[in-house]
């Protein structure tokens, strides 16, 4: 198996392990909050984390990967700012309706974009940007029921889509500038995340809820409930990192919106959730727009591939015409009156031991 071919297989388990445990830990959590009354959704990511960190921890000790340390101050930056945009997340859902907590998802893609473009002078294709908007409007026909705004939430909305783009984009610049994996990356960080949502997560809650988290009855059922989503949040988190290494932090939202649609549809299969026709035809458009985004962004990544290697081609070619001595080691002959005549050949070896 070639390396590209292992890299495409990576890059598809990636896709498939952030899907599965993603819509797992969702219906997960959705029985855990709405059937059980656990609400603390802040704390609760806090201790995802720590079991994540805690998991790592224990993958290192059996060596199954390599600490390689880099540069404390982004970590400790980077951890931070993914901490407070999870944070900024759950206050905009708690202060939005959630219509308006949707858009706010749906406003990622499009912020990731401009920052993307503006900072690092990516370049995104019409075609790419065209099956994005059929993306977005699909899942915004699925998902946006009620539009209500306010000052406080909007603000909150907008800080949340900055930190999150930010965060997204830096886990992916963060593996390619200090050449560190997914996992050693996830390992260093967790720490920094776990903190500040350990620390903010009970007052969030409390301000979300008016309920204490320590205050709450925490049955057997509640419990195990707590560790399966524990469990596997380290899979969510171990893929999060996996995928945006691997792709770019747009087509990790692109995923999470495939999410939505298949938490949709498992909600209304297997929990009975109210579906109407707005959700159906709002998840067929958004499978075009993924299909589409797909397909365009394989086309182009072929397309850079072939530039590429006819660019290496090319200046092979010129080095061996600007070289005189490779041209005559490749057999080059000596125009003479009588024609091409073979060259006497200069050989190194010969020469050594002259």
């Amino acid at each position: 198996m070639s390396e590209g071919q292992r890299y495409q297989l990576g890059t598809i388990g990636a896709l498939s392990l952030s899907v599965v445990s993603s819509v797992s830990i969702v219906i997960c959590n959705k029985a855990l909050i709405s059937t059980l009354g656990f609400t603390f959704a802040t704390t609760l990511t806090s201790w995802h984390l720590l079991v994540t960190f805690c998991s790592l921890h224990v993958a290192l000790w059996m060596k199954w990967f390599e600490h390689k340390p880099f540069d404390p101050r982004a970590v400790m930056g980077f951890g931070i700012l993914n901490g407070t945009s999870i944070g900024l997340l759950n206050l905009s859902l708690g202060f939005n309706s959630v219509g308006f907590y949707q858009m706010t998802k749906l406003a990622i893609i499009p912020c990731t974009v401009l920052l993307e473009t503006l900072f690092f002078r990516k370049k995104f294709s019409r075609t790419v940007q065209l099956s994005l908007t059929v993306l977005l409007m699909g899942v915004g026909i699925a998902t946006v029921t009620d539009l209500q705004l306010n000052v406080l939430g909007s603000i909150l909305s907008l800080l949340a889509v900055v930190t999150t783009c930010v965060a997204q984009i830096m886990t992916n610049t963060i593996q390619k500038k200090f050449k560190v994996s997914s996992t050693q990356l996830l390992y260093q960080s967790c720490p920094y995340q776990a903190m500040t949502l350990f620390v903010t997560g009970p007052f969030l809650d409390g301000l979300l809820t008016n309920q204490n988290v320590f205050a709450f009855n925490y049955t057997p059922q509640v419990l195990a409930f707590i560790v399966l989503s524990c469990l596997i949040s380290v899979s969510v988190n171990f893929s999060t990192f996996l995928v945006i290494g691997k792709t770019s932090p747009v087509t990790y939202q692109v995923l999470g919106h495939l999410k939505t649609c298949l938490v949709l549809a498992f909600g209304y299969v297997l929990l009975r959730d109210p579906f109407s026709w707005q959700n159906i035809l709002g998840i067929l458009i958004a499978i075009v727009g993924m299909v589409l985004y797909s397909y365009y962004c394989s086309v182009e990544s072929q397309q850079q591939k072939a530039t590429a290697e006819a660019s290496a081609l090319l200046s092979q070619a010129k080095e061996s015409e600007s070289d005189p001595l490779l041209s005559v080691e490749n057999g080059g002959g000596i125009l003479t009156d009588g024609g091409v005549t073979s060259a006497p050949g200069w050989n190194s070896n010969k020469d050594l031991q002259a």
